[in-house]
C-alpha cells in the first residue's frame, strides 16, 4: 500500500519530524515503566489493593494493545498528522488528569483515556518515519534512533519515576507529560507534512469490538479471580465471553477482504512463533517491573528513588544487549539471540525467586543485569522473524499484529503475578517466589519457541508465505 508525501521535506525538516516522533515515543516509553515505582504511593495515597494497581497498569496496556491495529489504519484513511496530533492531546490530557485523580476508579478510566491517546503516537509516528525519509539508507538510521530513543524511553522510566515520586508525589509522574506533550503538538502542527495511504484500508467495526471482548474479558478474569473466587459466576462468564470471542474474530476476520486481523500471517509458524514468543518474553517484563517494585519499596523498605536507581544495571544492560542483538541477528541469524534472551530471562527471574528480605543488594544487581541482558537481546530477533518473508506493504499489519501481541504479553503478565501474589496466604515474599517461578517458565517458551520458529522447515515456509501474500495483494 503505497503512501503519498503532500509537502516534499528537506533535510533539517526530515531532522524536526524524527525529533517529533522521538518526543512522542519518550512519554510513551517513559509512561509504560514510569508507573509502577509509583504503585506503593498510589496505594498507601488511594487505599488500593492489589488488584486495584493492577488496573492502575493494565488499564493502559490494555486498551493499547486493542487499539494499536485500529490507529494504524484511521490514520492511513484519514491523515498521519491529524490523527498523530489527536493522540498526543488525547495522551496529555490523560496524563492532566491522571495527576488530579481523586480515586482509584478515577486514575483507572483516566489511564484507559490516556492509552487511547497513547495508542495513536507509537504506529502512526513509525508510518510519518517511513513516509517522510524515503531513501533506505536514511530510513534505516531513522528507525534505528527512533527505536534507541524508544528503548531509553522505557528504560529511563524507574530511575525518572524514583526522582519525581520522592521530589514531587505520585501525581507529577503524569504531569511530566504534559509539557512534553504540548511541545510536540506544536512542532507536528509546524513541521510534519500531512500524509496518507494512497487506498486506505475498511474499518472492520465488529473484528475490533471482538479484539475488545477477548483481551478485556480475559485480562479482567485474571486479576479479579483471587478476590471473587475462580468458580464464581462473574469469574466464569468472563472467561466464556473470551472464548467465545475468539472463536467469533476467526470465523468473521476469514471472511473479511482486508480484516483488522489478518489471519493469514498465523499460517505461518515464523510468525506464529515470534507472536508467541512476544508474548511470554513481554510477560515477564511486564511481570518483573510490577513485582520488583512492590519488593524493593514494600518488603526491603526502600525509598522510589532508591528503587528506581537499583535498576539502573537492568537498563544499561538492556540497551547495551539491544545493540548486541541486532549485530547477532545480522551475522547469526535469531536462533541464538532467542536462546541466550531466553536463558538469560530464566537466570534474571530465577535468581528473584530465591529473593528474601535480607538478601544482599550484590545478588539483586546480578539478577537485574541478568534480566535486562536478556530482555535487550530478545526485541530483534522477535521483529526479524515477524516480519521474515513478509512483502513491504503488509509489513506494517504484521508489524501492529506483533506490537499487539506484545502489549497483550505485558498486561498478562502484570495480571498473572499480581493474581499470585494477591492469592497468597503467606504474605507477599513467599508468594512472590510462585509468581517469579511463573515468570521462569515464561523464559523458557521463549527458548523453546525460539528454536521452533527459526529451524530450516520454517524459514523455507516464511519464504513461501511471503510470495503468496504478495501474490494475493497484487491481484
Amino acid at each position: 500500500m503505497s503512501s503519498s508525501l503532500e509537502t516534499p521535506l528537506s533535510p533539517r525538516g526530515r531532522t524536526v519530524v524524527l525529533l517529533t516522533c522521538c518526543l512522542s515515543v519518550v512519554v510513551a516509553g517513559l509512561d509504560t515503566t514510569i508507573a509502577n515505582v509509583a504503585l506503593p504511593s498510589i496505594q498507601k495515597a488511594l487505599h488500593a489493593p492489589v488488584s486495584g494497581l493492577q488496573w492502575v497498569v493494565d488499564a493502559y496496556t490494555l486498551v493499547i494493545a486493542c487499539l494499536l491495529m485500529f490507529s494504524g489504519s484511521v490514520a492511513d484513511r484519514f491523515g498521519r498528522r491529524r490523527v498523530f496530533q489527536v493522540g498526543l492531546g488525547l495522551f496529555s490530557f490523560g496524563s492532566l488528569l491522571c495527576g488530579l485523580a481523586p480515586s482509584l476508579g478515577a486514575l483507572v478510566t483516566f489511564r484507559a483515556l490516556q492509552a487511547v491517546g497513547g495508542a495513536m503516537l507509537n504506529p502512526v509516528a513509525m508510518s510519518i518515519i517511513a513516509t517522510t525519509f524515503a531513501d533506505p539508507k536514511e530510513r534505516v538510521r531513522a528507525v534505528g534512533t527512533w527505536g534507541a530513543v524508544a528503548g531509553l524511553g522505557g528504560a529511563c522510566g524507574p530511575v525518572v519515576g524514583g526522582l519525581l515520586v520522592s521530589g514531587l508525589g505520585w501525581r507529577s509522574i503524569f504531569w511530566v507529560n504534559v509539557p512534553i506533550g504540548a511541545l510536540a503538538i506544536y512542532l507536528t502542527r509546524r513541521f510534519v507534512p500531512e500524509s496518507r495511504a494512497a487506498r486506505g484500508r475498511r474499518f472492520d467495526p465488529l473484528g475490533q469490538l471482538l479484539v475488545v471482548t477477548f483481551l478485556g474479558p480475559v485480562t479482567a478474569a485474571v486479576i479479579e479471580g483471587p478476590r471473587h473466587g475462580w468458580s464464581s459466576p462473574f469469574i466464569v462468564a468472563l472467561f466464556v465471553l473470551a472464548a467465545v470471542s475468539v472463536l467469533g474474530l476467526v470465523v468473521v476476520e476469514r471472511r473479511r477482504s482486508e480484516p483488522l486481523v489478518d489471519l493469514r500471517f498465523f499460517r505461518g509458524p515464523a510468525f506464529s512463533g515470534a507472536a508467541v514468543i512476544a508474548v511470554f518474553a513481554l510477560m515477564t517484563v511486564g511481570g518483573f517491573l510490577f513485582l520488583n517494585t512492590l519488593y524493593l519499596q514494600d518488603v526491603r523498605g526502600y525509598s522510589a528513588l532508591h528503587a528506581g536507581l537499583l535498576t539502573i544495571p537492568m537498563a544499561a544492560a538492556g540497551a547495551a544487549c539491544a545493540t548486541i542483538s541486532g549485530r547477532i541477528v545480522a551475522a547469526r541469524g535469531p536462533r541464538l539471540a532467542f536462546v541466550l534472551a531466553g536463558l538469560l530471562l530464566v537466570a534474571g527471574t530465577g535468581l528473584l525467586a530465591g529473593a528474601g528480605r535480607e538478601t544482599g543488594v550484590w545478588y539483586l544487581v546480578l539478577a537485574y543485569l541478568l534480566f535486562g541482558a536478556g530482555f535487550g537481546l530478545v526485541g530483534t530477533p522477535m521483529t526479524n522473524t515477524a516480519l521474515s518473508g513478509m512483502p513491504r506493504d503488509q509489513a506494517g499489519v504484521a508489524g501492529a499484529i506483533a506490537s499487539t501481541c506484545r502489549q497483550t504479553g505485558g498486561a498478562m503478565g502484570v495480571a498473572v503475578c499480581g493474581s499470585i501474589v494477591a492469592g497468597g496466604s503467606a504474605g507477599f515474599v513467599s508468594a512472590s517466589h510462585a509468581a517469579w517461578t511463573v515468570l521462569a517458565g515464561c523464559g523458557a517458551a521463549t527458548v523453546l519457541f525460539g528454536l521452533i520458529s527459526t529451524g530450516r522447515w520454517v524459514r523455507a515456509h516464511a519464504e513461501r508465505s511471503g510470495r503468496q501474500l504478495s501474490t494475493v495483494a497484487d491481484s
